[in-house]
């Protein structure tokens, strides 16, 4: 029998998965943290504490949690609507996360617009019609008040790929698919910074091909699941012991980034850990299960998307004025994605909802950057 024809035989054997999948909110809280840590650290005031000669670009790596979790969660939905309806409705699908995704963002970019006209910033040509577009990781030219949002254009072209592949793809090609993206984009990476011959502000672009690894693995998890499930090797192998092999690898492949080796190699099996520990995150009990799953935790991750929209400007590493300036900034910061979250996002929750109740119920996500 092959893989996926054991992970559908699994997925009727294994208990049903719940609505609401736990401790992925502690861990959106988690990459944030990391994000505006690493913003803050470079703005006026902030203490003389340096975590990057342990920890690498802490502030990528939270991008990259993010990324997985995505890849993880999307892939995981679109199962779930799969299963229960039969097909994968694209219209519900690009609907729900215009819902999720536009209001808050054109809400930020309103703001850029107008922060610009005013004088208060400077954008460089053709940032406006990058960030309009989503393809500011194809813009390496781009200003600091919109330089965060290549994530979000990887996001959204995800967002435009995946679905669609599944729908036109079998699960099992699907599936071949996502782990090509996986193995394939560190070189992509490396012939890119290594072998090419383009321009140096076009070397470590980040391009989709190039930066999609992070996604695809959570794809891939979540394609394999319900297989994974139903091994005891597994289970045995992914309880909460995980994090004292699967974090120290994370950190010391992050750090040395660079390295050829790394990249091919270490990079690669950080990926598959972190992923590992987002899906077992969501089985685990005790003390870990408490943290993440903690008010606190929920609500910072809840928060997560309008922060990271916010941040950047905020968290201005060039500026001077008093907003700038640690800890001011963040609190400042914090306040301005509560109130995007609660007078924007949250009164069009409810109709994202009544959206995903029409394709088999699709869980709160607070979207990734």
């Amino acid at each position: 029998m092959s893989g996926i024809a054991v992970a559908a035989a699994a997925a009727h054997e294994a208990p049903a998965a719940p609505a609401r999948l736990s401790s992925l909110d502690g861990l959106r809280a988690i990459a944030i943290v990391l994000v505006v840590v690493e913003h803050a650290h470079h703005t006026p005031g902030f203490p003389p504490i340096d975590l990057q000669p342990w920890l690498g670009d802490y502030g990528r790596l939270g991008v990259t949690l993010f990324f997985v979790i995505s890849g993880f969660l999307i892939t995981t939905l679109l199962l779930r609507e799969h299963e229960s309806r039969g097909a994968i409705s694209l219209k519900s699908f690009y609907l729900r996360r215009a819902v999720r995704i536009f209001p808050a963002f054109l809400a930020f970019m309103a703001f850029v617009v107008l922060s610009q006209a005013l004088g208060w910033i400077e954008l460089h040509r053709w940032d406006l019609a990058a960030a309009f577009t989503y393809t500011v990781n194809y813009h390496p030219a781009r200003s600091w008040p919109i330089g965060h949002l290549w994530s979000l254009s990887v996001e959204e072209q995800f967002y435009l790929l995946w679905p669609l592949t599944m729908v036109l793809l079998s699960r099992r090609a699907a599936l071949v698919a996502a782990a090509a993206v996986f193995l394939l984009a560190p070189c992509v990476r490396l012939w890119m910074e290594r072998v090419s011959s383009l321009p140096l502000e076009y070397r470590d672009l980040e391009v989709f091909p190039a930066v999609a690894d992070g996604i695809a693995i959570g794809c891939v998890i979540a394609m394999l699941r319900p297989w994974l499930l139903a091994q005891r090797w597994y289970l045995r192998a992914t309880g909460p012991a995980l994090l004292l092999v699967a974090l120290p690898l994370v950190a010391v492949a992050n750090r040395f980034v660079g390295f050829a080796a790394v990249d091919l190699v270490g990079t690669p099996l950080a990926l598959l850990a972190i992923a590992l520990m987002v899906e077992a995150s969501t089985r685990w009990t005790g003390l870990v299960s408490a943290l993440l799953n903690a008010r606190p935790m929920v609500w910072l991750g809840t928060l997560s998307y309008s922060l990271y929209l916010w941040q950047q400007v905020l968290l201005d590493r060039h500026a001077t004025g008093w907003y700038a300036r640690f800890p001011q900034n963040v609190l400042l910061a914090l306040a301005v994605a509560c109130a995007s979250y609660f007078l924007l996002e949250r009164p069009l929750l409810e109709l994202r909802r009544r959206l995903a109740r029409e394709s088999h119920g699709e869980q709160r996500v607070d979207q990734t950057p």
